[in-house]
């Protein structure tokens, strides 16, 4: 029999589950920890059988990892430098909290772009590393989504 406090983890643990897949679509929001906070309160709360607490902290983890390398490794695959790819970083990081998530990509690109033809003094390579890291960032996005819903929907079978 499942007590109100443990009611309540569970309902929190469901609310951080559905809050990772929502914040690996916004950039700078830790879904992939979201997640795993998720699997951990309701861990917590009732339990769950070690492989799955383990084979859901792998996806976490390798969701954290898609989070925090996927644009520099795009922008790497587009051409661009280290220094582009944590310049842009930096930007885009400061961008986010003055213009959100849009201003985030559209930032980036314009500084991977800026950055590169500045460093080769050619446009079309500025252009090509801006639009392989752009593609990079939403394709990022989209795996972290798979990925925390994968986690999501283990759970809710879990849970049921």
């Amino acid at each position: 029999m499942i007590t109100g406090t443990e009611t309540v983890l569970v309902v929190l643990a469901f609310a951080l589950l559905v809050g990772g897949v929502v914040g690996s679509l916004i950039p700078q929001v830790p879904g992939a920890l979201l997640s795993l906070a998720g699997v951990y309160v309701y861990w917590y709360a009732v339990g769950l059988p070690l492989v799955v607490l383990v084979g859901l902290t792998l996806v976490g983890v390798l969701t954290w990892v898609v989070d925090f390398f996927g644009g520099a490794v795009a922008a790497r695959v587009g051409g661009a430098s280290t220094t582009t790819a944590v310049v842009a970083g930096i930007v885009g990081l400061l961008l986010f909290f003055v213009t959100g998530p849009v201003g985030l990509i559209l930032g980036v690109a314009a500084t991977v772009f800026a950055v590169e033809f500045w460093r080769q003094q050619d446009a079309k390579q500025g252009m090509r590393a801006a639009l392989v890291t752009t593609a990079g960032m939403l394709a990022s996005s989209v795996v972290q989504a798979l990925l925390t819903g994968s986690i999501l929907v283990t759970m809710l079978v879990v849970a049921l």
